[in-house]
C-alpha cells in the first residue's frame, strides 16, 4: 500500500503576485501579468510582451547567503521555499537536516549568467569572467541554493526537463517520501525572465503579439513568464500527529516521453494521454472520478489542439463534463515554475472548492468546457495537473481532497 502524502504549505512568487493568498485572488479575479518587457530591449523582435515579476525584492527571503551573489531564478526559488515553509507551519531550525529534502525543476536554470557572459565576450571582456560564473550558471545550483538557505542536508535533485520541470520534481520528491527517505521534501520549480528563452520563442513564432488565449480559435501564441512555486510535502501521518493543515493529498503521478520530436508534440496526443493514463493509474481513479483538470494551455495553436485530443482520448465522454482551464492566460508561461504554480493552484482548488477561469476565450475551438472567462464554485474531489514540454516530455500529477 502506497504512503499517503500530504501537501502542507505553499509558496508562490508569480507576475500577478507574490504569496499563497495575493496569487489566487488574483486568478479568481482574472487579473493579467502581461505588459511591455522591461528587462531588455525587444524593438529587434516582432512581440513585445511578458509576464516579468516586478519589483521583487530578494532581500527579505535570502538570510544567509547574499542576495546579490545568487542568480534571479535561485532568488525566486529561495522566496517560494521560505514562503511554502511558513505556510506549512515550519521552522527550517526544528527538522532533521538529514531527512528535509529539496526536488525543483527548471527550463533554462540561470540564463541571465549565460547572457552576461555572452554580453562581455562580444564586448572583448572575456578577462573580466571570473570562477564566479560556474558557481552561477548550472542549473543544479537552484537547489542546492535553497538547501543552503534552509540547511537542509537530504536528498537535493534539480530536474531539468523543461516546461514540465515543476511536475517532475514533484514526482520526484513524491517517491523520495514514499519510499521513506525524508521527513519533508520542498518540490516546486522556478525560471527567470530571459533573453535568450524570449528569443527562442520569438524565433519559432510562438509569442502572441496581444494577449495569450488558450483553447480560442483565434489564438496566436503564448507569452514567455517567469516565476516559482514551492509545495512542502509529508507524509499524511506525519502531517496529521503534528496537527498541520493539509491542503489536499497528492495522490499520483504519471511520466512519459513522446520520443517523437525535439519541439513537436506526437500528433495524437500520444504521450499526453498515456501520462494521464499513468496518473490516474497512481492515483487508482478512474477519469469519471476528476472534478478539475488544470490544462498545460499555453495558447499556442499546435499545443491546444493536441491536448484536447489528449483529453479526449483518456476521458471519452467524461471529457465534455469535466472543467479544464488554464492559468497561462493570466500569468504567462512561467516555464520550469509553470507546473509547479499550477499544482500549487489545484491544491488550492481541491481545498476550496473553486477553480480559477481560462482569461481571454472569446471563440472556442471545441466544445469542452473551459472555464470561460470568470472563476466557478465547483466541488473539486479529485484535480490533474498536466505539463508537457519539449523533447516530448510529460507528466500529470493529481491532487484528490483530504478527508478523515
Amino acid at each position: 500500500m502506497k504512503s499517503r502524502i500530504a501537501v502542507t504549505g505553499l509558496g508562490l512568487v508569480t507576475p500577478i503576485g507574490e504569496g499563497r493568498r495575493a496569487v489566487w485572488e488574483g486568478l479568481l479575479a482574472g487579473r493579467s501579468g502581461f505588459a511591455p518587457v522591461e528587462s531588455f530591449d525587444t524593438r529587434g523582435f516582432s512581440a513585445h510582451l511578458g509576464a516579468e515579476v516586478r519589483g521583487f525584492d530578494p532581500v527579505p527571503w535570502v538570510r544567509r547567503q547574499d542576495p546579490a551573489a545568487l542568480g534571479r531564478a535561485s532568488q525566486l526559488a529561495i522566496a517560494a521555499a521560505r514562503q511554502a515553509l511558513d505556510d506549512a507551519g515550519l521552522d527550517s531550525e526544528s527538522l532533521e537536516p538529514e531527512r528535509a529534502g529539496v526536488a525543483m525543476g527548471t527550463t533554462s536554470g540561470e540564463p541571465r549568467e549565460v547572457e552576461r557572459f555572452d554580453d562581455r565576450y562580444l564586448a572583448g571582456e572575456l578577462d573580466q569572467v571570473g570562477p564566479e560564473f560556474i558557481g552561477l550558471y548550472p542549473c543544479h545550483m537552484i537547489a542546492a541554493h535553497v538547501a543552503r538557505e534552509l540547511g537542509f542536508a537530504g536528498v537535493n535533485t534539480m530536474i531539468p526537463t523543461a516546461c514540465a520541470a515543476g511536475n517532475y520534481a514533484i514526482a520526484h520528491a513524491v517517491d523520495v517520501l514514499r519510499a521513506g527517505r525524508a521527513d519533508v521534501m520542498l518540490a516546486g520549480g522556478a525560471d527567470s525572465f530571459s533573453r535568450i528563452t524570449y528569443t527562442g520563442f520569438a524565433r519559432l513564432g510562438a509569442i502572441a503579439p496581444e494577449r495569450c488565449q488558450p483553447f480560442d480559435r483565434n489564438r496566436k501564441g503564448m507569452i514567455p513568464g517567469e516565476g516559482a512555486a514551492v509545495l512542502v510535502l509529508e507524509p499524511l501521518a506525519r502531517a496529521l500527529a503534528r496537527g498541520a493543515r493539509i491542503y489536499a493529498e497528492l495522490a499520483g503521478y504519471g511520466l512519459s516521453c513522446d520520443a517523437h520530436h525535439m519541439t513537436a508534440a506526437h500528433p495524437e496526443g500520444d504521450g499526453a494521454a498515456r501520462a494521464m493514463q499513468r496518473a490516474l493509474a497512481d492515483a487508482g481513479a478512474a477519469p469519471g472520478d476528476v472534478s478539475y483538470i488544470s490544462a498545460h494551455g499555453t495558447g499556442t495553436p499546435t499545443n491546444d489542439r493536441l491536448e484536447t485530443l489528449a483529453v479526449r482520448r483518456v476521458f471519452g465522454a467524461a471529457a465534455k463534463d469535466t472543467p479544464m482551464s488554464s492559468i497561462k492566460s493570466m500569468i504567462g508561461h512561467t516555464m520550469g515554475a509553470a507546473s509547479a504554480i499550477e499544482a500549487a493552484v489545484c491544491a488550492l482548488a481541491v481545498a476550496l472548492d473553486r477553480i480559477p477561469p481560462t482569461m481571454n476565450l472569446e471563440e472556442p475551438e471545441e466544445d469542452l468546457d473551459y472555464v470561460p472567462n470568470a472563476a466557478r464554485d465547483h466541488r473539486t474531489v479529485l484535480a490533474m495537473n498536466n505539463a508537457y514540454a519539449f523533447g516530448g516530455n510529460n507528466a500529470s500529477v493529481i491532487l484528490r481532497k483530504h478527508e478523515a
